[in-house]
Protein backbone atom coordinates (compact mmCIF):
# COMPACT_ATOMS: atom_id res chain seq x y z
CA UNK A 1 0.00 0.00 0.00
CA UNK A 2 1.45 3.38 -1.11
CA UNK A 3 2.16 5.77 2.15
CA UNK A 4 -0.23 8.76 2.66
CA UNK A 5 1.28 11.75 2.65
CA UNK A 6 0.76 15.03 5.11
CA UNK A 7 -0.02 15.14 8.16
CA UNK A 8 -2.45 11.93 9.72
CA UNK A 9 -2.07 12.60 13.47
CA UNK A 10 -5.07 12.19 15.46
CA UNK A 11 -6.68 10.07 12.75
CA UNK A 12 -8.88 7.19 13.87
CA UNK A 13 -7.74 3.63 12.55
CA UNK A 14 -10.87 3.65 10.32
CA UNK A 15 -10.41 7.29 8.59
CA UNK A 16 -7.23 5.77 7.57
CA UNK A 17 -8.50 2.57 6.31
CA UNK A 18 -10.97 4.82 4.09
CA UNK A 19 -7.93 6.59 3.19
CA UNK A 20 -6.47 3.99 1.93
CA UNK A 21 -9.56 2.39 0.23
CA UNK A 22 -9.64 5.61 -2.08
CA UNK A 23 -6.20 3.99 -3.73
CA UNK A 24 -8.43 1.34 -4.90
CA UNK A 25 -10.91 3.69 -7.06
CA UNK A 26 -9.66 4.11 -10.77
CA UNK A 27 -11.08 7.27 -13.15
CA UNK A 28 -12.34 6.15 -16.66
CA UNK A 29 -10.25 8.38 -19.32
CA UNK A 30 -13.33 10.96 -19.89
CA UNK A 31 -13.66 11.72 -16.31
CA UNK A 32 -11.84 14.23 -14.35
CA UNK A 33 -12.65 12.70 -11.01
CA UNK A 34 -15.54 10.01 -10.57
CA UNK A 35 -18.64 11.25 -8.31
CA UNK A 36 -17.91 8.48 -6.31
CA UNK A 37 -14.52 9.76 -5.57
CA UNK A 38 -15.34 13.11 -4.99
CA UNK A 39 -18.18 12.15 -2.62
CA UNK A 40 -15.86 9.58 -0.50
CA UNK A 41 -13.21 12.81 -0.24
CA UNK A 42 -15.85 15.50 0.74
CA UNK A 43 -17.25 13.14 3.21
CA UNK A 44 -13.87 12.34 5.31
CA UNK A 45 -12.31 16.25 4.87
CA UNK A 46 -15.48 17.29 6.32
CA UNK A 47 -15.41 14.86 9.14
CA UNK A 48 -11.84 15.43 10.12
CA UNK A 49 -11.53 19.26 9.22
CA UNK A 50 -8.88 18.80 6.93
CA UNK A 51 -8.41 19.32 3.02
CA UNK A 52 -7.55 15.64 1.35
CA UNK A 53 -5.99 16.02 -2.16
CA UNK A 54 -5.75 13.27 -4.42
CA UNK A 55 -2.92 13.33 -7.57
CA UNK A 56 -4.26 10.96 -10.47
CA UNK A 57 -2.30 9.67 -13.74
CA UNK A 58 -3.30 9.68 -17.04
CA UNK A 59 -4.04 6.01 -16.74
CA UNK A 60 -6.79 6.94 -14.71
CA UNK A 61 -4.71 5.03 -11.15
CA UNK A 62 -4.23 7.32 -7.90
CA UNK A 63 -1.13 8.00 -7.67
CA UNK A 64 -0.88 10.25 -3.72
CA UNK A 65 -3.26 10.52 -1.10
CA UNK A 66 -2.59 14.31 0.84
CA UNK A 67 -4.18 14.93 3.81
CA UNK A 68 -3.47 18.78 4.65
CA UNK A 69 -5.13 21.18 6.99
CA UNK A 70 -8.03 23.46 7.35
CA UNK A 71 -6.26 25.83 4.78
CA UNK A 72 -4.37 23.60 1.93
CA UNK A 73 -2.59 20.85 1.09
CA UNK A 74 1.18 20.27 0.66
CA UNK A 75 2.01 18.83 -3.23
CA UNK A 76 4.69 15.90 -2.55
CA UNK A 77 7.91 15.35 -4.08
CA UNK A 78 6.56 14.80 -7.76
CA UNK A 79 10.34 14.18 -9.31
CA UNK A 80 9.65 10.36 -10.33
CA UNK A 81 7.60 12.37 -13.28
CA UNK A 82 9.67 13.95 -15.14
CA UNK A 83 9.03 16.83 -17.88
CA UNK A 84 10.37 18.42 -20.93
CA UNK A 85 10.10 21.40 -22.63
CA UNK A 86 6.23 21.16 -24.24
CA UNK A 87 5.10 18.59 -22.02
CA UNK A 88 3.12 18.43 -18.95
CA UNK A 89 3.60 16.59 -15.82
CA UNK A 90 1.04 13.36 -16.11
CA UNK A 91 -0.91 14.13 -13.33
CA UNK A 92 -3.67 15.82 -12.61
CA UNK A 93 -4.56 17.12 -8.58
CA UNK A 94 -8.52 17.28 -7.19
CA UNK A 95 -8.31 18.36 -3.52
CA UNK A 96 -11.51 19.79 -1.08
CA UNK A 97 -11.92 22.96 -0.08
CA UNK A 98 -13.60 23.56 3.74
CA UNK A 99 -14.17 27.30 3.74
CA UNK A 100 -16.44 26.83 0.26
CA UNK A 101 -13.68 29.53 -1.69
CA UNK A 102 -13.19 28.28 -5.56
CA UNK A 103 -9.88 27.97 -7.04
CA UNK A 104 -7.38 30.32 -5.15
CA UNK A 105 -3.90 32.04 -6.63
CA UNK A 106 -2.36 29.56 -4.92
CA UNK A 107 -3.87 26.57 -6.26
CA UNK A 108 -3.15 28.35 -9.75
CA UNK A 109 0.63 28.51 -9.11
CA UNK A 110 1.09 24.79 -8.28
CA UNK A 111 -0.60 24.14 -11.47
CA UNK A 112 1.06 26.05 -13.53
CA UNK A 113 4.99 25.47 -11.42
CA UNK A 114 4.56 22.00 -10.87
CA UNK A 115 3.06 21.66 -15.15
CA UNK A 116 0.00 19.88 -13.88
CA UNK A 117 -2.60 18.23 -16.22
CA UNK A 118 -5.36 20.14 -14.06
CA UNK A 119 -5.63 21.31 -10.84
CA UNK A 120 -9.23 21.05 -9.38
CA UNK A 121 -10.74 22.36 -6.14
CA UNK A 122 -14.19 20.28 -4.99
CA UNK A 123 -16.19 22.95 -2.55
CA UNK A 124 -18.66 21.51 -0.05
CA UNK A 125 -22.46 21.91 1.49
CA UNK A 126 -23.16 23.13 4.89
CA UNK A 127 -23.34 19.24 5.24
CA UNK A 128 -20.33 18.06 4.16
CA UNK A 129 -21.49 17.33 0.07
CA UNK A 130 -19.92 18.24 -2.41
CA UNK A 131 -21.15 21.49 -4.07
CA UNK A 132 -18.91 22.32 -7.15
CA UNK A 133 -15.91 21.23 -8.59
CA UNK A 134 -13.79 23.82 -9.82
CA UNK A 135 -11.05 22.96 -12.33
CA UNK A 136 -8.39 25.11 -14.38
CA UNK A 137 -6.02 24.25 -17.15
CA UNK A 138 -2.74 25.64 -18.64
CA UNK A 139 -2.71 27.51 -21.56
CA UNK A 140 -0.37 27.24 -24.33
CA UNK A 141 1.67 30.39 -25.68
CA UNK A 142 -0.16 32.28 -22.90
CA UNK A 143 1.59 35.63 -21.21
CA UNK A 144 0.60 37.15 -17.87
CA UNK A 145 1.20 36.68 -14.10
CA UNK A 146 -0.99 33.26 -14.43
CA UNK A 147 -1.43 31.44 -17.85
CA UNK A 148 -4.31 29.46 -16.72
CA UNK A 149 -7.85 28.95 -18.36
CA UNK A 150 -10.29 28.25 -15.04
CA UNK A 151 -13.69 26.22 -16.37
CA UNK A 152 -16.93 26.98 -15.33
CA UNK A 153 -17.90 24.97 -11.86
CA UNK A 154 -19.03 21.69 -12.75
CA UNK A 155 -22.11 19.87 -10.77
CA UNK A 156 -20.67 15.95 -9.47
CA UNK A 157 -22.57 14.51 -12.50
CA UNK A 158 -20.92 16.81 -15.05
CA UNK A 159 -17.53 15.59 -14.34
CA UNK A 160 -17.45 13.65 -17.86
CA UNK A 161 -15.37 16.27 -19.64
CA UNK A 162 -13.31 14.23 -21.95
CA UNK A 163 -10.62 14.94 -19.92
CA UNK A 164 -7.58 12.39 -21.22
CA UNK A 165 -8.36 14.13 -24.70
CA UNK A 166 -8.47 17.73 -23.48
CA UNK A 167 -4.97 17.28 -21.63
CA UNK A 168 -3.20 15.32 -24.45
CA UNK A 169 -4.46 18.32 -27.01
CA UNK A 170 -3.03 20.60 -24.62
CA UNK A 171 0.28 19.09 -24.22
CA UNK A 172 0.41 18.89 -28.18
CA UNK A 173 -0.12 22.37 -28.38
CA UNK A 174 2.36 23.27 -25.62
CA UNK A 175 4.80 21.49 -27.70
CA UNK A 176 3.77 22.92 -30.75
CA UNK A 177 4.51 26.74 -29.57
CA UNK A 178 7.67 25.49 -27.73
CA UNK A 179 8.90 23.91 -30.81
CA UNK A 180 7.83 27.04 -32.46
CA UNK A 181 10.07 29.25 -30.32
CA UNK A 182 12.99 26.38 -30.77
CA UNK A 183 16.41 27.83 -33.20
CA UNK A 184 17.18 24.00 -33.55
CA UNK A 185 16.49 20.78 -32.14
CA UNK A 186 18.22 20.33 -29.04
CA UNK A 187 19.59 23.81 -28.65
CA UNK A 188 19.45 24.68 -24.53
CA UNK A 189 17.36 27.78 -23.87
CA UNK A 190 18.02 30.21 -21.16
CA UNK A 191 16.80 33.08 -18.72
CA UNK A 192 19.63 34.76 -16.96
CA UNK A 193 19.07 35.78 -13.72
CA UNK A 194 20.69 38.57 -11.66
CA UNK A 195 19.85 39.26 -8.03
CA UNK A 196 21.70 42.52 -7.52
CA UNK A 197 22.69 44.24 -4.49
CA UNK A 198 24.87 46.99 -6.69
CA UNK A 199 23.43 49.30 -8.81
CA UNK A 200 21.12 48.76 -11.84
CA UNK A 201 23.47 49.20 -14.62
CA UNK A 202 26.02 47.25 -12.41
CA UNK A 203 23.52 44.70 -12.74
CA UNK A 204 23.20 44.61 -16.34
CA UNK A 205 26.92 45.37 -17.50
CA UNK A 206 27.09 41.34 -16.00
CA UNK A 207 24.40 40.08 -17.30
CA UNK A 208 25.66 41.46 -20.86
CA UNK A 209 28.80 39.65 -19.99
CA UNK A 210 26.99 36.15 -19.25
CA UNK A 211 24.66 36.13 -22.29
CA UNK A 212 28.57 36.43 -23.87
CA UNK A 213 29.23 33.55 -21.95
CA UNK A 214 26.10 31.53 -22.17
CA UNK A 215 26.69 32.33 -26.20
CA UNK A 216 30.40 30.97 -26.03
CA UNK A 217 28.76 27.83 -24.67
CA UNK A 218 26.11 27.31 -27.25
CA UNK A 219 23.29 28.61 -25.70
CA UNK A 220 20.63 30.51 -26.43
CA UNK A 221 19.32 33.19 -24.43
CA UNK A 222 15.66 34.34 -24.59
CA UNK A 223 15.65 36.49 -21.49
CA UNK A 224 17.29 38.59 -18.77
CA UNK A 225 15.73 38.90 -15.01
CA UNK A 226 17.11 41.31 -12.87
CA UNK A 227 15.77 41.73 -9.09
CA UNK A 228 17.57 44.50 -6.99
CA UNK A 229 17.48 43.38 -3.04
CA UNK A 230 19.47 45.57 -0.41
CA UNK A 231 20.87 41.89 0.29
CA UNK A 232 20.37 37.98 -1.23
CA UNK A 233 17.88 36.24 0.40
CA UNK A 234 20.28 33.16 2.12
CA UNK A 235 17.85 30.52 1.12
CA UNK A 236 16.34 30.99 -2.14
CA UNK A 237 18.74 33.99 -3.27
CA UNK A 238 15.88 35.73 -4.60
CA UNK A 239 12.02 36.34 -3.23
CA UNK A 240 10.35 33.32 -3.06
CA UNK A 241 7.58 35.42 -5.59
CA UNK A 242 10.55 35.91 -8.23
CA UNK A 243 10.84 32.49 -8.38
CA UNK A 244 7.49 31.30 -8.88
CA UNK A 245 7.40 34.36 -11.13
CA UNK A 246 10.04 32.51 -13.40
CA UNK A 247 8.77 29.49 -13.41
CA UNK A 248 6.18 31.19 -14.95
CA UNK A 249 8.05 32.97 -17.63
CA UNK A 250 10.50 29.49 -18.23
CA UNK A 251 6.75 27.43 -18.87
CA UNK A 252 5.70 30.31 -21.53
CA UNK A 253 8.54 30.94 -23.47
CA UNK A 254 10.18 27.13 -23.31
CA UNK A 255 12.98 27.59 -21.30
CA UNK A 256 15.43 24.67 -21.02
CA UNK A 257 17.66 26.29 -18.11
CA UNK A 258 18.02 29.10 -15.67
CA UNK A 259 21.64 31.00 -15.07
CA UNK A 260 22.20 32.63 -12.38
CA UNK A 261 24.54 35.53 -12.60
CA UNK A 262 25.47 35.30 -8.96
CA UNK A 263 27.05 31.58 -7.39
CA UNK A 264 25.04 30.00 -5.16
CA UNK A 265 25.67 27.57 -2.52
CA UNK A 266 24.58 24.12 -1.98
CA UNK A 267 21.61 24.80 0.11
CA UNK A 268 20.27 27.51 -2.40
CA UNK A 269 20.53 25.31 -5.28
CA UNK A 270 18.82 22.69 -3.76
CA UNK A 271 16.18 25.33 -2.55
CA UNK A 272 15.60 26.89 -6.04
CA UNK A 273 15.37 23.54 -7.74
CA UNK A 274 13.09 22.41 -5.11
CA UNK A 275 10.55 25.01 -6.42
CA UNK A 276 11.64 25.05 -9.87
CA UNK A 277 11.82 21.74 -12.62
CA UNK A 278 14.48 23.38 -14.56
CA UNK A 279 17.91 23.24 -14.45
CA UNK A 280 19.58 25.69 -12.49
CA UNK A 281 23.39 26.57 -12.58
CA UNK A 282 25.55 29.71 -11.95
CA UNK A 283 27.65 31.56 -13.79
CA UNK A 284 30.73 29.47 -11.97
CA UNK A 285 29.10 26.30 -13.31
CA UNK A 286 28.48 27.63 -16.96
CA UNK A 287 32.29 29.20 -17.19
CA UNK A 288 33.06 25.44 -15.88
CA UNK A 289 31.13 24.46 -18.56
CA UNK A 290 33.30 26.04 -21.38
CA UNK A 291 36.19 25.03 -19.89
CA UNK A 292 35.14 21.26 -20.33
CA UNK A 293 34.67 22.00 -24.02
CA UNK A 294 37.39 23.83 -25.22
CA UNK A 295 40.26 22.04 -23.17
CA UNK A 296 42.30 20.17 -25.82
CA UNK A 297 45.64 19.27 -24.05
CA UNK A 298 45.44 16.51 -21.75
CA UNK A 299 47.01 19.38 -19.32
CA UNK A 300 43.98 20.91 -19.98
CA UNK A 301 41.28 18.50 -19.66
CA UNK A 302 43.17 17.59 -16.31
CA UNK A 303 42.56 21.24 -14.74
CA UNK A 304 38.88 21.52 -16.13
CA UNK A 305 37.64 18.02 -14.35
CA UNK A 306 39.75 19.09 -11.51
CA UNK A 307 37.85 22.02 -11.27
CA UNK A 308 34.71 20.82 -12.08
CA UNK A 309 34.83 18.10 -9.28
CA UNK A 310 35.96 20.68 -6.85
CA UNK A 311 32.64 22.48 -7.71
CA UNK A 312 30.64 19.18 -7.72
CA UNK A 313 31.79 17.51 -4.51
CA UNK A 314 29.71 19.93 -1.74
CA UNK A 315 26.90 20.02 -4.38
CA UNK A 316 26.38 16.29 -4.23
CA UNK A 317 22.68 16.08 -2.52
CA UNK A 318 19.55 14.02 -2.88
CA UNK A 319 16.34 15.15 -2.71
CA UNK A 320 15.15 11.30 -0.81
CA UNK A 321 15.83 12.33 2.74
CA UNK A 322 13.53 9.43 3.74
CA UNK A 323 17.18 7.10 2.58
CA UNK A 324 18.60 5.45 5.82
CA UNK A 325 22.26 4.66 6.37
CA UNK A 326 23.41 1.54 7.76
CA UNK A 327 26.83 0.81 8.46
CA UNK A 328 29.25 -2.55 7.57
CA UNK A 329 30.43 -2.97 11.46
CA UNK A 330 32.10 -1.48 13.72
CA UNK A 331 33.46 2.22 12.14
CA UNK A 332 33.09 0.83 8.89
CA UNK A 333 31.16 1.65 5.77
CA UNK A 334 29.54 -1.75 4.49
CA UNK A 335 26.54 -2.75 1.88
CA UNK A 336 24.19 -0.15 3.28
CA UNK A 337 26.18 2.74 2.19
CA UNK A 338 24.16 5.49 -0.13
CA UNK A 339 24.82 6.29 -3.11
CA UNK A 340 25.50 9.68 -2.30
CA UNK A 341 28.01 8.40 -0.40
CA UNK A 342 29.87 6.43 -2.65
CA UNK A 343 29.91 9.06 -5.12
CA UNK A 344 31.39 11.29 -2.86
CA UNK A 345 34.03 8.93 -1.95
CA UNK A 346 34.65 8.59 -5.93
CA UNK A 347 34.86 12.05 -6.35
CA UNK A 348 37.68 12.26 -3.91
CA UNK A 349 39.38 9.45 -5.03
CA UNK A 350 38.89 11.14 -8.52
CA UNK A 351 40.49 14.45 -7.19
CA UNK A 352 43.15 12.68 -5.43
CA UNK A 353 44.62 10.98 -8.64
CA UNK A 354 44.16 14.27 -10.77
CA UNK A 355 46.31 16.47 -7.98
CA UNK A 356 48.53 13.97 -8.33
CA UNK A 357 49.08 13.87 -12.21
CA UNK A 358 48.77 17.77 -11.74
CA UNK A 359 52.21 17.39 -9.86
CA UNK A 360 53.63 15.97 -12.21
CA UNK A 361 52.79 18.34 -14.89
CA UNK A 362 53.88 21.09 -12.31
CA UNK A 363 57.45 19.40 -12.20
CA UNK A 364 57.95 18.54 -15.92
CA UNK A 365 57.13 22.65 -16.26
CA UNK A 366 60.14 23.29 -13.90
CA UNK A 367 62.42 21.45 -15.40
CA UNK A 368 61.28 23.63 -18.87
CA UNK A 369 61.77 26.72 -16.76
CA UNK A 370 65.24 25.99 -15.55
CA UNK A 371 66.42 25.26 -19.31
CA UNK A 372 64.98 28.28 -20.72
CA UNK A 373 66.89 30.29 -17.73
CA UNK A 374 70.01 28.54 -19.07
CA UNK A 375 69.54 29.34 -22.43
CA UNK A 376 68.53 32.92 -21.32
CA UNK A 377 65.71 33.42 -23.67
CA UNK A 378 63.68 36.82 -22.44
CA UNK A 379 59.88 35.15 -21.60
CA UNK A 380 57.10 37.78 -22.20
CA UNK A 381 53.24 36.21 -21.31
CA UNK A 382 50.25 38.10 -22.78
CA UNK A 383 47.78 38.51 -20.55
CA UNK A 384 43.95 40.20 -20.47
CA UNK A 385 40.50 39.75 -20.43
CA UNK A 386 38.52 36.81 -22.34
CA UNK A 387 37.88 37.91 -26.11
CA UNK A 388 40.45 40.71 -25.33
CA UNK A 389 42.96 39.42 -28.88
CA UNK A 390 45.73 37.85 -27.49
CA UNK A 391 45.77 34.86 -29.24
CA UNK A 392 45.52 37.29 -32.63
CA UNK A 393 48.53 39.38 -31.15
CA UNK A 394 50.19 36.07 -30.79
CA UNK A 395 49.55 34.73 -34.24
CA UNK A 396 50.69 38.11 -35.69
CA UNK A 397 53.65 38.89 -33.61
CA UNK A 398 55.24 35.80 -34.39
CA UNK A 399 53.37 34.93 -37.66
CA UNK A 400 51.62 31.61 -36.24
CA UNK A 401 48.30 30.32 -36.29
CA UNK A 402 47.23 29.75 -32.60
CA UNK A 403 43.20 29.31 -32.73
CA UNK A 404 41.01 32.41 -32.82
CA UNK A 405 37.77 32.93 -32.44
CA UNK A 406 35.68 35.60 -31.80
CA UNK A 407 33.97 34.31 -28.14
CA UNK A 408 34.60 33.86 -24.62
CA UNK A 409 37.80 31.22 -23.77
CA UNK A 410 38.66 30.51 -27.26
CA UNK A 411 42.29 29.87 -25.78
CA UNK A 412 42.64 27.54 -22.81
CA UNK A 413 46.16 25.95 -23.78
CA UNK A 414 48.99 27.71 -23.69
CA UNK A 415 50.79 28.51 -26.31
CA UNK A 416 54.55 29.53 -26.58
CA UNK A 417 56.40 30.64 -29.90
CA UNK A 418 59.61 32.65 -30.61
CA UNK A 419 60.03 36.12 -31.86
CA UNK A 420 63.11 37.81 -33.08
CA UNK A 421 63.66 41.32 -32.51
CA UNK A 422 65.64 43.87 -35.31
CA UNK A 423 68.74 43.93 -32.93
CA UNK A 424 68.78 39.68 -33.17
CA UNK A 425 67.82 39.37 -29.40
CA UNK A 426 65.35 36.19 -29.40
CA UNK A 427 62.41 36.50 -26.61
CA UNK A 428 59.79 33.58 -25.89
CA UNK A 429 56.11 34.46 -26.28
CA UNK A 430 53.33 32.89 -24.23
CA UNK A 431 49.94 33.26 -24.98
CA UNK A 432 47.46 32.20 -21.51
CA UNK A 433 44.43 31.60 -20.74
CA UNK A 434 41.83 35.07 -20.44
CA UNK A 435 40.46 36.02 -17.31
CA UNK A 436 37.40 37.41 -16.19
CA UNK A 437 35.27 39.15 -13.69
CA UNK A 438 34.68 36.64 -10.77
CA UNK A 439 37.11 34.30 -12.04
CA UNK A 440 35.81 30.83 -10.16
CA UNK A 441 38.24 29.53 -7.43
CA UNK A 442 38.22 26.06 -8.29
CA UNK A 443 39.08 26.85 -12.21
CA UNK A 444 42.07 29.23 -10.47
CA UNK A 445 43.24 26.79 -8.01
CA UNK A 446 43.45 24.15 -11.04
CA UNK A 447 45.11 25.98 -13.43
CA UNK A 448 47.67 27.42 -11.23
CA UNK A 449 50.30 25.00 -13.21
CA UNK A 450 49.18 26.90 -16.43
CA UNK A 451 49.04 30.29 -14.89
CA UNK A 452 52.71 29.74 -13.03
CA UNK A 453 54.28 30.06 -16.56
CA UNK A 454 53.44 33.90 -15.79
CA UNK A 455 56.07 33.71 -12.78
CA UNK A 456 58.69 33.05 -14.94
CA UNK A 457 57.60 36.14 -17.44
CA UNK A 458 60.35 39.00 -17.54
CA UNK A 459 57.61 41.15 -19.09
CA UNK A 460 53.45 40.87 -19.65
CA UNK A 461 51.73 41.83 -22.48
CA UNK A 462 48.36 43.70 -20.60
CA UNK A 463 45.95 43.11 -23.77
CA UNK A 464 43.04 45.39 -23.22
CA UNK A 465 39.87 45.69 -25.56
CA UNK A 466 39.44 49.29 -25.78
CA UNK A 467 36.19 48.93 -27.84
CA UNK A 468 34.13 47.22 -25.28
CA UNK A 469 32.35 49.57 -23.09
CA UNK A 470 33.12 47.80 -20.09
CA UNK A 471 37.05 48.10 -20.80
CA UNK A 472 37.78 49.70 -16.93
CA UNK A 473 36.29 47.03 -15.26
CA UNK A 474 38.00 44.57 -17.23
CA UNK A 475 41.71 46.33 -16.20
CA UNK A 476 40.26 46.02 -12.74
CA UNK A 477 39.56 42.69 -12.58
CA UNK A 478 43.04 41.43 -14.74
CA UNK A 479 44.93 43.53 -12.74
CA UNK A 480 43.01 42.21 -8.97
CA UNK A 481 44.05 38.65 -10.31
CA UNK A 482 47.57 38.83 -11.21
CA UNK A 483 47.89 41.26 -7.41
CA UNK A 484 46.23 37.76 -6.39
CA UNK A 485 48.62 35.35 -8.22
CA UNK A 486 51.45 37.32 -6.83
CA UNK A 487 52.51 38.72 -9.99
CA UNK A 488 52.38 42.58 -9.52
CA UNK A 489 56.08 43.17 -9.20
CA UNK A 490 56.38 41.97 -13.10
CA UNK A 491 56.39 44.76 -15.66
CA UNK A 492 53.34 45.45 -17.87
CA UNK A 493 52.89 47.16 -20.98
CA UNK A 494 49.61 47.95 -22.13
CA UNK A 495 48.35 47.30 -25.74
CA UNK A 496 45.43 48.68 -26.71
CA UNK A 497 43.81 46.61 -28.83
CA UNK A 498 41.02 47.24 -31.85
CA UNK A 499 41.93 50.44 -32.13
CA UNK A 500 40.24 50.62 -35.69
CA UNK A 501 36.95 50.00 -33.66
CA UNK A 502 37.48 53.22 -32.21
CA UNK A 503 37.11 57.03 -33.05
CA UNK A 504 41.19 58.11 -33.58
CA UNK A 505 40.56 61.28 -30.88
CA UNK A 506 39.78 58.84 -28.23
CA UNK A 507 42.03 56.32 -28.50
CA UNK A 508 44.63 59.04 -28.26
CA UNK A 509 42.76 60.35 -25.52
CA UNK A 510 42.84 56.23 -23.90
CA UNK A 511 46.46 56.07 -25.12
CA UNK A 512 47.68 58.78 -22.37
CA UNK A 513 45.21 58.07 -19.77
CA UNK A 514 46.31 54.33 -19.79
CA UNK A 515 49.75 54.72 -20.55
CA UNK A 516 49.47 52.29 -23.53
CA UNK A 517 50.19 51.60 -26.74
CA UNK A 518 47.03 51.18 -29.36
CA UNK A 519 47.28 48.53 -32.19
CA UNK A 520 45.18 46.53 -34.00
CA UNK A 521 46.55 42.75 -33.36
CA UNK A 522 45.34 41.63 -37.26
CA UNK A 523 47.50 44.38 -38.86
CA UNK A 524 50.87 43.67 -38.64
CA UNK A 525 52.32 47.29 -39.61
CA UNK A 526 50.18 48.56 -36.51
CA UNK A 527 52.39 46.79 -34.41
CA UNK A 528 55.75 48.65 -35.25
CA UNK A 529 55.67 50.65 -31.75
CA UNK A 530 54.80 48.43 -29.71
CA UNK A 531 57.65 45.89 -31.09
CA UNK A 532 60.28 48.76 -30.31
CA UNK A 533 58.65 49.39 -26.59
CA UNK A 534 58.80 45.43 -25.92
CA UNK A 535 62.67 45.14 -27.46
CA UNK A 536 63.52 48.62 -25.00
CA UNK A 537 61.84 47.17 -21.93
CA UNK A 538 63.12 43.89 -22.42
CA UNK A 539 66.95 45.68 -22.60
CA UNK A 540 65.86 47.69 -19.88
CA UNK A 541 64.80 43.95 -17.60
CA UNK A 542 68.66 42.32 -18.16
CA UNK A 543 70.91 45.23 -17.85
CA UNK A 544 69.18 45.79 -14.16
CA UNK A 545 69.38 42.34 -13.76
CA UNK A 546 72.63 41.64 -14.97
CA UNK A 547 73.73 44.68 -13.07
CA UNK A 548 72.15 43.47 -9.69
CA UNK A 549 73.76 40.16 -10.41
CA UNK A 550 77.10 41.85 -10.56
CA UNK A 551 79.50 41.52 -7.18
CA UNK A 552 79.85 45.45 -5.99
CA UNK A 553 83.62 46.78 -7.39
CA UNK A 554 86.18 47.29 -4.84
CA UNK A 555 87.37 50.61 -3.87
CA UNK A 556 90.72 52.07 -3.99
CA UNK A 557 91.91 53.71 -0.10
CA UNK A 558 94.20 55.52 -2.48
CA UNK A 559 91.22 56.93 -4.41
CA UNK A 560 89.69 58.31 -1.55
CA UNK A 561 90.32 62.08 -1.07
CA UNK A 562 91.13 62.97 2.51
Amino acid sequence: MKQIFGNISGLKSGQLHRLQNLYRRRIPPEALITPELVRDMARLSFEIHRQIGVTINRQGAMDHIIVGDRQGIVIPDLSDYRIAPGRLRGLRCVHTHLAGEPLTQEDLNDLALLRLDMMAAATLTEAGEVDRIHAAHIIPGATGQTPCEVLKPLRPHELGIGCLELILSLEAELSQTVLSRQASKGEERALLVSVATQSRQAAMESLAELEELAASCGISVIGTVVQQRSKTDPRYLMGLGKIQELALTALQTGATLIILDQELNPSQIRSITDRIELKVIDRTQLILDIFAQRAQSREGRIQVELAQLKYLLPRLIVKNTAMSRLTGGIGGRGPGETKLEINRRRVRERIARLEKSLGEVRKRRAVQKSRRSKREAPVISIVGYTNAGKSTLLNTLTRSRVLVENRLFATLDPSSRRMKFPRDMEVIITDTVGFIKDLPRELRTAFRATLEELESADLLLHVIDISNPRFEAQIQSVETILEELGLENIPVLRVLNKMDLVPSETVDMLSRALDGIAVCAKDQTSLVRLIEKMAARVSEIRIKERLSSEPPAEIDPNDIEA
